[in-house]
């Protein structure tokens, strides 16, 4: 998928969650219903770290654009150190450890810890990227013509204001995690989510997506999970664009009703 779908989908199944969970008895405050899809959103991007003409290394000028070179040739290490002999032989990283169900794991723990470990500048600073990178996703067309430090501003303010409004009493801060320490840690949650609507879009695309690495399936241990090949369809083509985007977009609007017990 392409990043505006890639975005849309991480959005909507965050909104997803939320209507999940007020319909079992247990909604989220809207400032964790809302902060949550914005990271989901910008967190859907980031499996393409190890793709140097993602819209992720655009995002944050000469600094993403080096990171996605060094995940790139740390995904080909990986995949060189761990194929089998029935897995292809490959000339980059593109599609292997970052689309993995391990990683997106990972970097969701990483997230959590972050959080409750580094402080306010900590959440300030994985507010920051993903809203970043949200805008890149979602409000593409906008972010392409304008400019990046715009784009930066955009994303540091409203950083900084709805950090300001989880820290209210009731906001969400300690939503899910209430013990003493553990404000913040659901921030890990809507980053494995994104991760892995990332790779579940991608696997329906026709290269498929290695999602339970390092699981050896039929001999391989980078097979590309997917639905039957005439299931499948090419990132940009039709199907993405004029179908799967629009329901994207459709059922993150029930989503949020429902969360929001509008509906």
């Amino acid at each position: 998928m392409m990043g505006p779908a890639h975005s849309l989908s991480g959005a909507a199944a965050w909104l997803g969650v939320g209507a999940a969970t007020a319909a079992a008895g247990h909604p989220m405050p809207w400032p964790v219903l809302v902060v949550g899809a914005l990271i989901c959103a910008g967190a859907a991007l980031a499996p393409d770290l190890d793709h140097r003409s993602a819209t992720i290394s655009r995002a944050f000028g000469p600094l993403s654009r080096w990171l996605c070179e060094v995940v790139d040739k740390l995904s080909y290490a990986v995949y060189k150190a761990t194929r089998t002999r029935s897995d292809p032989r490959r000339s980059g990283g593109h599609r292997t450890l970052t689309h993995t169900a391990l990683w997106a794991v990972a970097i969701g723990a990483g997230g959590s810890l972050l959080a409750i470990s580094g402080g306010r500048w900590a959440v300030l600073g994985i507010l920051f990227v993903h809203l970043v990178l949200a805008v890149e996703g979602l409000l593409w067309r906008a972010a392409r013509v304008s400019s990046d430090v715009l784009v930066w501003l955009l994303g540091a303010s409203c950083a900084w204001i709805l950090a300001g409004v989880l820290d209210q009493p009731g906001n969400g801060a300690n939503w899910l995690f209430e013990a003493p320490g553990q404000e913040y840690m659901w921030l890990g949650l809507p980053i494995v989510l994104g991760a892995l609507v990332h790779d579940v879009g991608d696997a329906l695309t026709v290269s498929g997506c290695p999602i339970l690495w390092p699981l050896p399936i039929k001999k391989k241990r980078w097979y590309p999970i997917g639905p039957p090949k005439a299931l499948r369809f090419r990132a940009g083509s039709w199907v993405e664009v004029r179908v799967l985007m629009p329901a994207f977009m459709v059922l993150g609007g029930f989503g949020a009703a429902a969360a929001l017990n509008v509906i």
